[in-house]
């Protein structure tokens, strides 16, 4: 099996894009879905938004599959232009709508904040409002024009089964000698 990498361009308009139910379905490409977000922070929060990091790193340490619903790849944290900035990226398998209903399921049921909260803008309400939720998301998400994948279209659930595998392969070779 020969993995190509592959490079997918994102047209800037969105008007011929299937419509979800809170607004353009941007395209599978070879890095899976995802968007990110940069937005302000509210005056004197960037400590809490770094202090959120650790608590989310901490969670994971006691739970490791608390994000596992979102099937992630990877997300990014960035603060910038002297900690009045955010973004926010993160690449998944599902799609846009799917995942931040899934986010704010999660976190409503596991009584967890989002950092979010610590963003101009973004609604006190969002817990029961998921529309409020991600009509911040989608007005604050700067779309790509370009996105690559080393991996094409893998899948995260993909990944860890291969490595499963090798993981087991190599144990049975192991044990072979």
């Amino acid at each position: 099996m020969e993995i190509k990498p592959q490079a997918v361009a994102i047209p800037k308009e969105t008007d011929h894009l299937e419509q979800g139910k809170y607004g353009p379905v941007f395209p599978r490409t070879p890095a899976c879905y995802g968007f990110t977000i940069i937005a302000d922070v509210k005056p004197g929060r960037a400590e809490a938004i770094r202090e959120h990091g650790h608590n989310l790193a901490s969670a994971l340490e006691q739970d490791p599959y608390l994000l596992a619903p979102l099937k992630l790849h990877y997300l990014r944290w960035v603060l910038f232009d002297d900690d009045t900035r955010f973004m926010y990226q993160g690449i998944f398998d599902t799609d846009f709508d799917k995942y931040t209903e899934d986010a704010v399921a999660l976190f409503s049921k596991a009584g967890v904040s989002t950092t979010f909260e610590n963003l101009e803008g973004f609604p006190e309400d969002w817990r029961t409002n998921p529309e409020a939720f991600v009509r911040f998301v989608r007005e604050h998400h700067c779309p790509s024009f370009i996105e690559y994948g080393e991996y094409p279209y893998v899948t995260a659930d993909e990944i860890k089964k291969a490595l499963r595998i090798k993981s087991a392969l190599s144990e049975m070779l192991d044990q072979m000698q």
